[in-house]
Protein backbone atom coordinates (compact mmCIF):
# COMPACT_ATOMS: atom_id res chain seq x y z
CA UNK A 1 0.00 0.00 0.00
CA UNK A 2 2.61 2.41 0.90
CA UNK A 3 4.22 1.96 -2.66
CA UNK A 4 0.77 2.63 -4.69
CA UNK A 5 0.44 5.62 -2.65
CA UNK A 6 4.26 6.54 -3.52
CA UNK A 7 3.15 5.92 -7.08
CA UNK A 8 0.50 8.53 -7.32
CA UNK A 9 2.20 11.19 -5.35
CA UNK A 10 4.43 11.25 -8.38
CA UNK A 11 1.53 12.63 -10.53
CA UNK A 12 1.35 15.91 -10.62
CA UNK A 13 -1.16 18.48 -12.09
CA UNK A 14 -0.66 22.53 -13.45
CA UNK A 15 -2.61 25.29 -14.86
CA UNK A 16 -1.63 27.93 -17.14
CA UNK A 17 -3.54 30.00 -19.69
CA UNK A 18 -1.92 30.98 -23.02
CA UNK A 19 -2.84 34.09 -25.27
CA UNK A 20 -3.65 33.35 -28.98
CA UNK A 21 -0.73 32.62 -31.41
CA UNK A 22 1.66 32.15 -28.38
CA UNK A 23 3.93 29.08 -28.76
CA UNK A 24 6.24 26.46 -26.82
CA UNK A 25 9.04 25.61 -28.52
CA UNK A 26 10.17 22.29 -28.92
CA UNK A 27 10.63 20.08 -25.17
CA UNK A 28 10.21 16.88 -23.51
CA UNK A 29 9.45 15.83 -20.01
CA UNK A 30 10.78 12.69 -18.11
CA UNK A 31 7.34 11.92 -17.50
CA UNK A 32 4.23 11.34 -19.48
CA UNK A 33 1.70 13.49 -20.03
CA UNK A 34 -1.64 14.71 -20.85
CA UNK A 35 -2.09 17.69 -22.44
CA UNK A 36 -5.52 19.06 -22.59
CA UNK A 37 -7.13 22.45 -23.01
CA UNK A 38 -10.35 23.22 -21.45
CA UNK A 39 -11.03 26.02 -23.96
CA UNK A 40 -8.89 27.03 -27.14
CA UNK A 41 -7.33 24.76 -29.90
CA UNK A 42 -3.79 23.73 -29.66
CA UNK A 43 -1.81 22.19 -32.40
CA UNK A 44 1.16 20.08 -31.39
CA UNK A 45 3.53 19.18 -33.21
CA UNK A 46 5.72 15.62 -32.16
CA UNK A 47 8.32 14.02 -34.46
CA UNK A 48 6.55 13.94 -38.10
CA UNK A 49 2.73 14.71 -37.23
CA UNK A 50 1.01 17.20 -36.25
CA UNK A 51 -2.70 17.28 -34.04
CA UNK A 52 -5.02 20.18 -34.17
CA UNK A 53 -6.65 19.26 -30.58
CA UNK A 54 -10.35 21.40 -29.66
CA UNK A 55 -10.84 21.54 -25.69
CA UNK A 56 -13.89 18.12 -25.80
CA UNK A 57 -9.68 16.67 -26.99
CA UNK A 58 -6.39 15.89 -24.98
CA UNK A 59 -3.40 14.64 -26.34
CA UNK A 60 -1.20 11.79 -24.60
CA UNK A 61 2.63 12.76 -24.68
CA UNK A 62 4.84 9.49 -23.81
CA UNK A 63 8.08 10.77 -21.68
CA UNK A 64 10.64 12.12 -23.03
CA UNK A 65 8.60 12.72 -26.46
CA UNK A 66 9.96 16.09 -28.01
CA UNK A 67 6.97 17.99 -28.85
CA UNK A 68 5.99 21.82 -29.39
CA UNK A 69 2.53 24.01 -29.37
CA UNK A 70 0.95 26.74 -31.00
CA UNK A 71 -2.14 28.34 -29.73
CA UNK A 72 -5.40 28.78 -31.72
CA UNK A 73 -7.21 31.38 -29.48
CA UNK A 74 -6.74 31.89 -25.74
CA UNK A 75 -6.01 28.08 -24.71
CA UNK A 76 -7.22 27.13 -21.24
CA UNK A 77 -4.16 24.55 -20.67
CA UNK A 78 -4.49 21.45 -17.55
CA UNK A 79 -1.84 19.10 -17.83
CA UNK A 80 -1.35 15.85 -16.55
CA UNK A 81 1.95 14.48 -15.93
CA UNK A 82 2.44 10.79 -14.08
CA UNK A 83 5.42 8.40 -14.56
CA UNK A 84 5.08 6.10 -17.79
CA UNK A 85 4.88 2.78 -16.36
CA UNK A 86 1.76 3.87 -14.02
CA UNK A 87 -0.46 2.91 -17.64
CA UNK A 88 -0.22 0.09 -18.89
CA UNK A 89 -2.56 0.36 -22.29
CA UNK A 90 -1.20 -1.02 -25.41
CA UNK A 91 -0.12 1.83 -27.70
CA UNK A 92 0.83 4.21 -24.58
CA UNK A 93 4.47 4.46 -26.12
CA UNK A 94 3.49 6.77 -28.62
CA UNK A 95 1.53 9.98 -29.26
CA UNK A 96 -1.99 9.95 -29.30
CA UNK A 97 -4.99 11.80 -29.16
CA UNK A 98 -7.73 11.01 -26.44
CA UNK A 99 -11.53 12.40 -26.05
CA UNK A 100 -11.52 13.04 -22.27
CA UNK A 101 -14.53 11.18 -20.26
CA UNK A 102 -16.59 13.49 -18.33
CA UNK A 103 -14.92 11.85 -15.19
CA UNK A 104 -11.56 12.51 -16.22
CA UNK A 105 -12.04 16.05 -17.06
CA UNK A 106 -13.94 16.25 -13.46
CA UNK A 107 -11.36 14.47 -11.95
CA UNK A 108 -8.51 17.25 -13.48
CA UNK A 109 -10.14 19.75 -12.45
CA UNK A 110 -10.62 18.90 -8.36
CA UNK A 111 -6.83 17.84 -8.08
CA UNK A 112 -5.54 21.14 -9.08
CA UNK A 113 -8.11 22.86 -7.15
CA UNK A 114 -6.87 20.83 -4.36
CA UNK A 115 -2.85 21.25 -5.28
CA UNK A 116 -2.63 24.57 -2.49
CA UNK A 117 -5.06 22.86 0.06
CA UNK A 118 -3.48 21.64 3.54
CA UNK A 119 -4.30 17.98 4.92
CA UNK A 120 -5.22 16.10 2.17
CA UNK A 121 -2.87 13.83 0.95
CA UNK A 122 -5.49 11.23 1.01
CA UNK A 123 -8.08 12.62 -1.02
CA UNK A 124 -5.96 13.70 -3.65
CA UNK A 125 -4.11 10.23 -4.10
CA UNK A 126 -7.30 8.97 -4.26
CA UNK A 127 -8.13 11.67 -7.06
CA UNK A 128 -4.66 10.58 -8.87
CA UNK A 129 -5.05 7.21 -8.52
CA UNK A 130 -9.21 7.18 -10.58
CA UNK A 131 -7.43 9.44 -13.12
CA UNK A 132 -4.39 7.19 -14.02
CA UNK A 133 -7.11 4.50 -14.11
CA UNK A 134 -9.87 6.55 -16.30
CA UNK A 135 -6.67 7.40 -18.37
CA UNK A 136 -5.47 3.97 -18.79
CA UNK A 137 -9.11 2.99 -19.76
CA UNK A 138 -9.63 5.98 -22.28
CA UNK A 139 -6.04 5.31 -24.14
CA UNK A 140 -7.00 1.26 -24.69
CA UNK A 141 -10.10 2.57 -26.54
CA UNK A 142 -8.27 5.30 -28.35
CA UNK A 143 -5.47 3.20 -29.57
CA UNK A 144 -8.22 1.32 -31.34
CA UNK A 145 -9.59 4.45 -32.98
CA UNK A 146 -8.40 6.21 -36.60
CA UNK A 147 -5.29 8.28 -36.19
CA UNK A 148 -6.59 11.84 -36.35
CA UNK A 149 -2.96 12.99 -36.92
CA UNK A 150 -1.68 14.20 -39.89
CA UNK A 151 1.87 13.55 -41.17
CA UNK A 152 3.99 16.39 -41.65
CA UNK A 153 6.85 16.81 -44.66
CA UNK A 154 10.04 16.06 -43.19
CA UNK A 155 11.91 19.30 -44.52
CA UNK A 156 14.05 17.66 -47.15
CA UNK A 157 12.08 18.94 -50.33
CA UNK A 158 11.63 22.92 -49.45
CA UNK A 159 9.20 22.75 -52.44
CA UNK A 160 6.90 19.97 -50.83
CA UNK A 161 7.09 22.37 -47.24
CA UNK A 162 5.71 25.06 -48.52
CA UNK A 163 2.95 23.27 -50.19
CA UNK A 164 2.12 21.66 -47.05
CA UNK A 165 2.57 24.89 -44.94
CA UNK A 166 0.12 26.71 -47.18
CA UNK A 167 -2.80 23.87 -47.51
CA UNK A 168 -2.45 23.40 -43.66
CA UNK A 169 -2.64 27.40 -43.11
CA UNK A 170 -5.78 27.18 -45.49
CA UNK A 171 -7.54 24.13 -45.93
CA UNK A 172 -9.67 25.22 -48.42
CA UNK A 173 -7.04 26.38 -50.95
CA UNK A 174 -8.22 26.18 -54.29
CA UNK A 175 -4.87 25.22 -55.61
CA UNK A 176 -4.70 21.32 -57.29
CA UNK A 177 -1.27 19.49 -57.83
CA UNK A 178 -0.96 21.16 -61.48
CA UNK A 179 -0.85 24.41 -59.80
CA UNK A 180 1.68 23.79 -57.30
CA UNK A 181 3.91 22.76 -60.09
CA UNK A 182 3.43 26.26 -61.58
CA UNK A 183 4.19 27.87 -58.47
CA UNK A 184 7.09 26.08 -56.91
CA UNK A 185 8.95 25.09 -60.18
CA UNK A 186 8.57 21.70 -60.66
CA UNK A 187 6.67 18.81 -62.71
CA UNK A 188 3.15 17.38 -61.77
CA UNK A 189 5.11 14.28 -61.87
CA UNK A 190 7.53 15.04 -59.29
CA UNK A 191 5.17 16.35 -57.32
CA UNK A 192 3.26 13.50 -57.01
CA UNK A 193 6.30 11.21 -56.54
CA UNK A 194 7.20 13.44 -53.50
CA UNK A 195 3.60 12.99 -51.80
CA UNK A 196 3.92 9.39 -52.27
CA UNK A 197 7.41 8.86 -51.42
CA UNK A 198 6.90 11.58 -47.92
CA UNK A 199 3.16 10.31 -47.37
CA UNK A 200 2.55 6.95 -48.53
CA UNK A 201 -0.54 8.66 -50.28
CA UNK A 202 -1.44 11.31 -53.14
CA UNK A 203 -1.57 14.67 -53.26
CA UNK A 204 -5.29 14.44 -53.33
CA UNK A 205 -5.39 12.05 -50.39
CA UNK A 206 -3.31 14.39 -47.86
CA UNK A 207 -5.18 17.53 -48.44
CA UNK A 208 -8.32 15.55 -48.17
CA UNK A 209 -6.72 14.40 -44.90
CA UNK A 210 -6.11 18.25 -43.82
CA UNK A 211 -9.59 19.38 -44.45
CA UNK A 212 -10.88 16.36 -42.09
CA UNK A 213 -8.51 16.99 -39.59
CA UNK A 214 -9.74 20.58 -39.73
CA UNK A 215 -13.51 19.80 -39.79
CA UNK A 216 -13.27 17.38 -37.09
CA UNK A 217 -11.47 20.18 -34.88
CA UNK A 218 -14.27 22.32 -35.90
CA UNK A 219 -17.39 19.96 -34.88
CA UNK A 220 -15.91 19.14 -31.84
CA UNK A 221 -16.17 23.04 -31.28
CA UNK A 222 -20.01 23.09 -32.33
CA UNK A 223 -19.66 24.61 -35.83
CA UNK A 224 -22.61 24.32 -38.07
CA UNK A 225 -21.95 21.82 -40.62
CA UNK A 226 -22.82 24.31 -43.80
CA UNK A 227 -20.35 26.93 -42.35
CA UNK A 228 -17.42 24.00 -41.85
CA UNK A 229 -18.18 22.89 -45.37
CA UNK A 230 -18.12 26.48 -47.37
CA UNK A 231 -15.21 27.47 -45.22
CA UNK A 232 -12.98 24.18 -46.67
CA UNK A 233 -13.77 24.66 -50.17
CA UNK A 234 -16.55 22.59 -50.60
CA UNK A 235 -18.96 23.74 -52.94
CA UNK A 236 -22.34 22.12 -51.47
CA UNK A 237 -22.67 20.56 -47.46
CA UNK A 238 -23.53 17.61 -49.51
CA UNK A 239 -20.54 16.85 -50.96
CA UNK A 240 -18.74 17.54 -47.83
CA UNK A 241 -20.83 15.39 -46.26
CA UNK A 242 -19.93 12.50 -49.02
CA UNK A 243 -16.31 13.02 -48.31
CA UNK A 244 -16.33 13.08 -44.51
CA UNK A 245 -18.41 9.71 -44.76
CA UNK A 246 -16.42 8.37 -47.14
CA UNK A 247 -13.72 8.55 -44.48
CA UNK A 248 -15.34 8.15 -41.18
CA UNK A 249 -18.41 5.86 -41.74
CA UNK A 250 -20.67 8.61 -40.74
CA UNK A 251 -22.17 11.82 -41.60
CA UNK A 252 -20.77 15.54 -39.44
CA UNK A 253 -23.84 15.60 -38.36
CA UNK A 254 -24.12 12.69 -36.73
CA UNK A 255 -20.36 12.36 -35.57
CA UNK A 256 -21.08 16.04 -33.89
CA UNK A 257 -24.38 14.97 -32.29
CA UNK A 258 -22.53 11.74 -30.12
CA UNK A 259 -18.87 13.52 -29.75
CA UNK A 260 -19.16 17.18 -30.57
CA UNK A 261 -19.19 19.90 -27.84
CA UNK A 262 -22.71 20.14 -27.69
CA UNK A 263 -23.14 16.32 -26.98
CA UNK A 264 -20.10 16.74 -24.30
CA UNK A 265 -21.36 19.95 -22.48
CA UNK A 266 -24.85 18.05 -22.00
CA UNK A 267 -23.27 14.85 -20.31
CA UNK A 268 -21.32 17.17 -17.93
CA UNK A 269 -24.27 19.72 -17.27
CA UNK A 270 -22.76 23.05 -18.81
CA UNK A 271 -19.85 24.67 -19.45
CA UNK A 272 -16.33 24.82 -18.04
CA UNK A 273 -15.62 25.98 -14.70
CA UNK A 274 -12.35 27.72 -14.43
CA UNK A 275 -9.20 27.11 -12.68
CA UNK A 276 -6.22 29.00 -11.36
CA UNK A 277 -3.50 28.97 -13.28
CA UNK A 278 -0.26 27.78 -12.39
CA UNK A 279 3.21 29.69 -13.00
CA UNK A 280 4.95 26.12 -15.02
CA UNK A 281 5.36 27.96 -18.27
CA UNK A 282 6.15 24.99 -20.01
CA UNK A 283 3.43 22.80 -19.47
CA UNK A 284 2.43 21.25 -22.82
Amino acid sequence: MVAKVAEYESVGLTAITYVSGQTVDEHCHSRAQLIYAVSGVMEITAGKKQWRVPPQRAIWMPARMSHSMLAHGAVELRTVYLPQDVVHSRGAERPMMIAVSPLLRELILRGIALDGSRNRDDLRARIHSLAVEELDLLLSESAQAPERSLPLPSGADKRMTRICNAIMADPAHPYGIEEWAQEVGASKRTLARRFLAEFGMSFVNWRQQVRMVSALARLDKGDPVTVIASDLGYETPAAFSLMFRKLTGMTPSRYASTTGAHAIEAAVGGPEPQSPASDDTRAA
